[in-house]
């Protein structure tokens, strides 16, 4: 039978995943796959496969919940990520951070760069690191290339919480974790972190804890 894409190794762990209905399980710190960089995208999934995979990391980013989700933390080692955040958060939180609603989208192929020197410290978590949240100082501003799923271009400047959640899902294509750029004195359980960190900022964090802020 010919069938050069549907039939590629990933496109059968895909269906594999896709079988089993309902949120796709996650893969957590210690897989392989998560420390192996994603394969850029060409087509090994055809356009149905795709657009039913790209709708099951939505309902798994979702369910988990969570703001963003790359494939090789279902065990998919493709340069593909979705990210949406409704920003459920107070005034003063959303202010601190630059946190404002993102619309769903989907990023293929993705890579960034800084947009100028400034860089911004926050607590940060992972679904692939449950259970444990640490400061991590990322870029206040990038600039973010990519394609959707639909192959249409994507070049476009996202500052704040957003920029922060194109690094971290991003960065996952890359084999890279949050935890590799985290200040690791800082690293918190969710239970800490509700009960002695939950400031808009980490300042008093890093004062209790002996760390530095850029």
């Amino acid at each position: 039978m010919d069938c050069p894409n549907a039939c590629t190794p990933v496109a059968e762990r895909v269906e594999e995943l896709l079988a089993a209905g309902g949120p796709l399980p996650v893969v957590t710190a210690g897989h392989p796959v998560l420390r192996r960089g994603a394969e850029p995208f060409d087509g090994q999934l055809e356009p149905a496969l795709l657009a039913r995979f790209v709708e099951a990391l939505r309902l798994t980013m979702h369910a988990a919940p969570g703001v963003g989700l790359a494939a090789p933390q279902v065990g998919v080692p493709l340069r593909i990520a979705v990210l949406e955040d409704p920003a459920p958060v107070p005034e003063e939180v959303r202010r601190a951070r630059g946190r404002v609603p993102q619309p769903f989208r989907v990023l293929v192929n993705p890579s960034y760069e800084p947009v100028g020197a400034a860089r911004a410290a926050f607590y940060e978590g992972c679904l692939s690191v449950p259970g444990w949240q640490a400061v991590v100082a990322r870029h206040a501003e990038v600039r973010l290339r990519a394609q959707d799923e639909h192959g249409r271009s994507v070049d476009e400047v996202f500052t704040g919480w957003p920029a922060r959640i194109v690094q971290h899902e991003t960065d996952h294509l890359d084999g890279t974790l949050y935890l590799d750029r985290a200040e690791l004195r800082s690293l918190s359980s969710n239970e800490t972190l509700a009960a002695r960190w939950a400031q808009p900022t980490p300042e008093e964090a890093a004062r209790a804890l002996g760390f530095e802020l850029p």
